[in-house]
């Protein structure tokens, strides 16, 4: 008889990384990395002020800025992402990160990955148990947050 885990960040990490490896295994093939599909599916919401993307990119990866901008580099090398607008937001409006037309085929076959990964891992999970799952995990990563924004470095 197997014993229930102890729900502490051990856990959710090592669900976190299993998940996480079956992505990136999934994306490898189209060329994306793990950093690269977060921003194809924030970019997938339609075009967003580059300083807003890279905010959203580093407060969810827990990345600094230069890895985002790299990862923006990456996509417009790609021709996955595109920017719009002056260079600098001293030139006029902000300018904006989109994704181009191979972004959205490179992004339904993430979808598509993701679905399938999804489907197969919470297949028989009860969705009681699924919604109780995602709200305590959803609680957790908001005091996580609180914590590292209240906390210095």
């Amino acid at each position: 008889m197997s014993t229930v885990p102890t729900l502490n960040g051990q856990v959710i990490g090592q669900a976190h990384y299993a998940t996480r490896a079956l992505l990136e295994r999934a994306v490898t093939p189209l060329g994306l990395s793990f950093g690269q599909v977060l921003a194809l599916n924030v970019l997938a919401a339609g075009p967003i002020e580059r300083d807003r993307f890279v905010h959203r990119i580093t407060s969810t990866l827990k990345v600094d800025e230069p890895a985002v901008h790299e990862v923006i580099t990456q996509l417009v090398d790609a021709d996955l992402a595109r920017v719009d607008g002056p260079a600098t937001a001293a030139d006029g409006p902000e300018p904006q990160v989109a994704l181009t037309d191979a972004g959205h085929a490179a992004r339904r076959g993430v979808a598509a990955a993701v679905a399938g990964i999804g489907a197969r891992l919470y297949a028989d999970i009860p969705t009681d148990e699924a919604s109780t799952a995602a709200r305590v995990l959803a609680l957790v990563t908001e005091r996580a947050n609180a914590e590292l924004a209240a906390s210095p470095g």
